[in-house]
């Protein structure tokens, strides 16, 4: 007695479900837009705004690319001269009252 109930209980549902059924649409009515009136007289100029912030300083550049070699110099004539740097300034020495400085 189960299986024929439950064989036409499954007709039964799959018969009402195949039926096609149309949705209902409602057309809800637009409310009119209130026309927007005349402007109003301008407002008072606001306050001067603040000094913003200092940047960053950016970042440092690469280096330049090196420069061509010079051209070669001119042939001497046999002359050669020999210059002596001068002398170093004598040492300052302390007054006689005065111990030497400490190193």
């Amino acid at each position: 007695m189960n299986r024929p109930l439950l064989i036409l209980t499954l007709l039964a549902a799959t018969g009402l479900g195949a039926c096609e059924q149309q949705p209902a649409v409602v057309a809800v009515p637009v409310a009119p837009a209130a026309a927007p009136g005349p402007a109003g007289p301008p407002g008072a100029p606001g306050d001067q705004g603040t000094q913003g912030a200092t940047g960053n300083t950016g970042a440092t550049g690469n280096t330049g690319d090196t420069g061509t070699t010079g051209d070669t110099g001119k042939t001497g004539d046999g002359t050669t001269v020999i210059l002596n740097p001068p002398p170093p300034p004598p040492a300052e020495t302390p007054p006689a009252d005065q111990p030497p400085p400490k190193n």
